[in-house]
């Protein structure tokens, strides 16, 4: 790991639009958030630098990502304040003391743990640091002060109601949207002018916090295109209930007169749950979006392809069909299918923003319709090599790929390779070692080389799995409320000749820019 991970980092300010047709390439998969560093959290500061210098001597062309919104309920990304919004504990000291807006030992007197995310330590502090980095802009001229009114404007189709959201929740005490007074909660007018005026600190806060984010994120991604790695990012299909979101845009959703979900989104047993997994979130009026144009569709995805280079579709099953679980339920066992808008969303998404660079996230309990609709849409679906352990036509198997297939050891719901395999029983062990033709003596690593030798156009691996790490790194539990998301790697996590083998494999199946 020595002199690449100890790399000195770089501000990048150039941004560089990176082609977005898939070639045949491997990346790691890897949220801000498990990155080292001292403030509680991995941030977009130094370390991150670090990391994309770490994949460019991997040879790695893909850096994935989940969604980089604000966290909500249970700290998940998937539960986020907005769908367009950043997470502003990702944001970083250093960066902000190198742009004036901080001192340089502003967390230096607080102590956070280095192995976990510590959120309700983190989020006070990041909290903090954004006000006072407020506070510093608006004392004097900035050489930042054109940029911030430019992106005011610019983002003001989201970013007005989003600040306007934050600025209430926290007045109201941090309560969730279904709490709040019926006259703020269904938008009267009046309650909110009144809010408006009475905000106008908070809400600038907030906005400059997203400015903030855009800033530090774009030089990121700029650093790492301009280095050859592209940026696979995250789109939860649902928002959650408690977002800016729901709250700006009702007629978008299945809510009654008080502003409440008569159902919400979840899927049925499956792999992961016996009692499927209850998301609670609300779920689209697709005959209201239809009519509109799909416009928050667009404006969505359009400010997602602004941040990223292509798009993990989380759940793509349900634009074909999603379950419908009514609201109150303590399980996801009881639903039913309602049909989605199909091909007719991503047509009219291509005919206003163009070609769109997406992959499909096809996992679960999958019908002949969803594998339609993904190919109609021309989408690369997904394939994870822990769920190959059925009879010969299991698709996930790699004898079954074909080529337009993104090829995962285990995603951010798996546990990671050695703990799945530690789980194991001697059947299924078997069963692999024959397959690959050798005992499993590393499990990760042979599932890497699958993963990286199959026709799939795009391979990944957590980082747990290239880091050999067990079930304590593992991101999340699906089902599982508490506990997650809070996983960081210690660079000393990083064994002699690791990078050296992933680049070796990366070469010898032609998964290196420029070797095919």
């Amino acid at each position: 790991m020595s002199g690449v991970y100890d790399h000195t980092w770089v501000r990048f300010h150039r941004m560089i639009a990176m082609p977005t047709k898939l070639t045949r390439s491997a990346g790691v998969l890897l949220h801000p958030s498990s990155l080292p560093g001292p403030f509680g959290i991995g941030d977009l500061g130094p370390e991150a630098y670090r990391w994309v210098e770490t994949l460019v001597a991997a040879k790695q062309s893909w850096w994935q990502l989940l969604p980089l919104g604000p966290t909500g309920y249970g700290n998940s990304p998937y539960q986020s304040f907005s769908a367009f919004a950043g997470n502003v504990n990702l944001l970083s000291p250093e960066l902000l003391a190198k742009d004036g807006l901080l001192p340089d030992n502003f967390l230096a007197g607080q102590s956070f743990p280095t192995d976990r995310v510590d959120y309700d330590s983190v989020a006070p502090a990041k909290a903090a640091m954004v006000r006072e980095a407020w506070s510093r802009f608006g004392a004097r001229w900035h050489p930042l002060r054109e940029a911030f009114d430019t992106y005011r404007e610019k983002e003001k189709h989201w970013l007005a109601d989003f600040a306007l959201f934050m600025a209430i929740r926290e007045a109201f005490g941090g309560t969730a949207l279904s709490t709040w007074s019926p006259d703020v909660r269904l938008r009267v007018p009046a309650a909110l002018a009144e809010l408006e005026k009475k905000l106008a600190g908070e809400v600038m806060i907030h906005t400059f916090g997203q400015f903030l984010f855009d800033r530090q994120w774009g030089e990121l991604k700029a650093f790492a295109n301009g280095r050859g790695v592209r940026i696979m990012g995250d789109a939860p299909i649902f928002v959650a209930g408690d977002s800016a979101d729901v709250w700006a845009h009702p007629e978008q959703f299945l809510l009654n007169a008080d502003g409440e979900s008569s159902v919400v989104a979840g899927v049925p047993p499956d792999y992961f749950s016996e009692d499927g997994q209850l998301w609670g979130n609300p779920l689209y009026d697709w005959a209201a979006m239809s009519r509109d144009g799909y416009r928050w569709w667009a404006a969505r995805l359009q400010r997602q392809f602004d941040q990223v280079d292509l798009i993990r579709l989380d759940h793509f099953r349900g634009f074909a069909a999603a379950w419908h679980i009514p609201a109150g339920a303590s399980t996801a066992k009881n639903g039913e299918w309602v049909d989605g808008p199909r091909s007719r969303l991503f047509e009219k998404l291509r005919a206003d923003l163009g070609e769109l660079p997406i992959i499909a996230e096809d996992l679960g309990l999958i019908t002949p319709d969803v594998h339609e609709l993904r190919q109609a849409c021309g989408f690369p679906g997904m394939r994870v090599l822990q769920f190959a352990l059925g009879g010969p036509d299991n698709p996930y198997w790699p004898h079954n790929y074909e080529p337009n297939t993104v090829a995962y050891t285990g995603t951010h719901d798996n546990d990671t390779t050695l703990g799945w395999w530690t789980a194991l029983g001697e059947t299924d062990r078997k069963k692999l070692s024959d397959y690959i033709g050798h005992e499993v003596r590393e499990p990760d690593w042979d599932l890497i080389r699958m993963a990286w030798a199959s026709v799939a156009l795009l391979a990944i691996a957590p980082l747990q799995d290239v880091l050999g790490l067990g079930r304590e790194a593992r991101m999340n539990v699906p089902g599982v409320a508490g506990g997650n998301w809070e996983w960081r790697f210690r660079p000393d996590q990083f064994r002699p000749g690791m990078i050296e083998r992933l680049t070796e494999w990366t070469e010898r199946y032609h998964r290196r820019p420029g070797t095919r």
